[in-house]
């Protein structure tokens, strides 16, 4: 009986220890499973690390040099996407070594197609930021909003799309497949996956958090 006693009695401590650490702390909960997600990422990640944050053309914001960069999936039609956009450019407003590369990723519809196109034909032409800007200022893409940013771009409405437009498209797609993700936006940093809208603290605090890992 002592050694029954002498078994099972730390073994009860113990989870009674691991619970009242969980009451008192449910963050711990939510740090572990976070952890977890991470860990799970990682391969993925390292696999396709150069692919997702080497920019097309010139869809990105920020340091030319950075030490931590922030990759974002977005739809031009995504209400959560244009919610999430002052919060990404104040990050970089705020902080000179961060790098945001933007990946477009179409998939609400014809028009979201047709931005996406003409906004890569206008990072090939070294204007994606005053497309990028213009269309989020003008609207959800219809044909009268994507022609405002076409002409803040200083391209043609009708430009003819690439070869490497298609391309990049398809990369894009392949890319977030891997990632499983299941709609946009669907950000990466450092080891983290973050796929939905989770605002301007949680988008600082990965940054903060990938910083102190490189």
């Amino acid at each position: 009986m002592a050694a029954v006693l002498l078994i099972a009695v730390p073994q009860l401590l113990s989870s009674r220890i691991v619970r009242a650490g969980i009451l008192s702390d449910p963050q711990v909960l939510v740090d572990g499973s976070e952890a977890l997600r991470d860990l799970q990422y990682a391969p993925t990640l390292a696999e396709h690390r150069a692919a997702l944050e080497r920019p097309f053309g010139t869809s990105w914001k920020g340091s030319a040099k950075p030490d931590v960069t922030l990759v974002e999936f977005f739809d031009y039609a995504c209400p959560y996407c244009k919610a999430s956009n002052p919060h990404i450019d104040r990050l970089v407003r705020e902080d000179p070594n961060l790098r945001v590369v933007y990946r477009e990723l179409p998939i609400l519809g014809p028009e979201s197609v047709n931005a996406a196109r003409l906004s890569l034909t206008a990072s090939q032409a070294g204007r994606f930021n005053q497309f990028h800007d213009a269309l989020w200022e003008a609207g959800r893409p219809a044909p009268a909003t994507i022609a405002t940013a076409a002409n803040a771009a200083g391209i043609p409405v009708n430009a003819k799309v690439s070869p490497e437009v298609e391309a990049e498209l398809r990369t894009n797609f392949s890319l977030a497949s891997a990632l499983g993700a299941t709609g946009t936006p669907l950000f990466i940093v450092g080891n983290r996956v973050l796929n939905s809208a989770v605002g301007y603290d949680a988008l600082k605090q990965a940054v903060a958090d990938a910083r102190k890992k490189s």
